[in-house]
């Protein structure tokens, strides 16, 4: 019975990427961003449409950036992991929705719509990411974590695969244009986010809260003096420090190659079929790859399949700079779709062994906000690199430096070192 009960709150956890993935296949890499670039973008000259949404990313990220690890060390104080998860994913939810309103032109709209849906999405990852070690015995947290990604490609991909039908066949299912058809494909992204975010809300538990000794203050006050505390002490997780900047570079490339793969391909002349249709190949291919990497550190450990992955990446930004046609893009999407997930979900849950439980919410906040102060760089870079010389090529092979040093860093790792620290402030914690 206990067993059946951890699987019920697992697959329950698991749900949450099922649901929120919808806004990161549809919203973040394959509609929106053609949409962006064909519709919203259209009466602006050159690649500058490229170029906008690379700034309109940096700027969500920047905005998420600030916000995560305050909002992670109130949750912890306040043991309220969930109830931010919930609040944050309805704002996300709302805001994605609105998106339905935007046309031709209104590129600013659509920008500012995006950038409040993002924060909605990246705020609520916070505290999903922050119950995992929590809810995953640590013999498993691995293959936990890679069965969160692998269902979210599963749920991403069937809602991307309806919006594509309802794109391409517009006309058939009696929609008044392509047009409307991707506006209510934004729509639907909120509806899915919102109902498969309940098994998560009902199910699993809201980690314990430690009691601090001493009278109760404001919990965002109580929430910098904690980040000030773990700024003071961050000596003592060094091995978790060394890694957040090895994961700062590496995830910068793949969160750019995410963010930017659809509309750089718009710009070089991919039809949005082609496009969007290798984006789903992308979640589909994900799905076993993922699984398949959760079991891969069993054989030749964590840090070994994060660089197996990460030589992957390095191959696929060579090889977009040469992209010229539709079946190339197709090619690299596959190629995505062997390691995105498996880089992504090794990741977490490394960190997550190097993790004090007592804080887990405020260093996911420090994971989270590392990743999104290094995510501003890659997509700035991106469009500053496009604005100046006129084209998106050289952008592209630029990514090859974040996988190269990150996965230099992560070299310098001892995650064994990491780990055991982390169970010792457990122990300081529990007496």
């Amino acid at each position: 019975m206990q067993d059946k009960a951890y699987q019920r709150i697992i697959n329950a956890w698991c749900m949450y990427d099922w649901a929120n993935s919808a806004f990161a296949t549809t919203i973040m890499a394959a509609v929106l961003p053609t949409f962006y670039g064909a519709v919203a973008g259209a009466d602006l000259p050159g690649n500058l449409a490229t170029v906008y949404w690379g700034y309109t990313s940096s700027i969500a990220l920047l905005i998420g950036a600030v916000l995560a690890p305050v909002l992670g060390a109130a949750a912890d104080y306040l043991g309220a992991k969930k109830r931010f998860l919930a609040i944050f994913a309805l704002f996300g939810i709302f805001f994605t929705s609105l998106l339905v309103f935007v046309s031709r032109g209104d590129w600013l709209l659509a920008s500012v719509l995006y950038i409040l849906g993002e924060l909605g999405f990246s705020g609520s990852t916070v505290f999903y990411d922050s119950l995992l070690p929590h809810i995953a015995r640590p013999e498993d947290i691995d293959y936990v974590s890679s069965k969160g990604y692998a269902m979210g490609y599963l749920g991403g991909g069937i809602l991307l695969a309806i919006n594509i039908v309802m794109i391409l066949f517009w006309d058939k299912l009696g929609l008044p244009s392509q047009e409307m058809a991707s506006r209510l494909s934004f729509l639907s992204v909120g509806i899915w986010w919102a109902v498969f975010s309940i098994p998560i809300l009902r199910i699993v538990p809201e980690p314990p809260v430690r009691e601090a000794s001493g009278p109760r203050v404001n919990p965002f006050r109580a929430a910098f003096q904690r980040l000030g505390s773990t700024f003071r002490d961050i000596r003592r997780y060094k091995e978790l420090t060394k890694f957040i900047i090895a994961f700062w570079l590496y995830n910068d490339g793949i969160g750019t190659i995410i963010k930017m793969a659809t509309i750089y391909g718009t710009e070089i002349g991919i039809g949005q079929a082609s496009l969007i249709g290798a984006l789903l190949l992308t979640q589909f291919v994900g799905i076993p790859f993922s699984l398949l990497f959760g079991k891969l550190p069993r054989f030749i450990g964590t840090k070994r399949s994060i660089y197996l992955a990460l030589g992957v990446y390095t191959l696929i930004s060579i090889a977009g700079y040469f992209m010229t046609s539709a079946w190339q893009f197709w090619v690299l999407a596959g190629m995505v779709g062997l390691v995105q997930g498996g880089s992504q979900a090794l990741s977490r849950s490394l960190f997550g062994l190097m993790v004090p439980k007592a804080k887990s919410a405020e260093f996911y906040g420090f994971y989270d906000v590392s990743s999104k102060f290094a995510g501003i760089v890659g997509p700035a870079v991106f469009a500053l690199v496009g604005q100046i010389t006129g084209t998106s090529r050289l952008s592209i092979i630029s990514l090859i430096i974040f996988f190269v040093v990150g996965g230099f860093l992560l070299t310098l790792v001892d995650e064994q070192e990491g780990i055991r620290v982390a169970r010792e402030a457990d122990a300081i914690a529990a007496t």
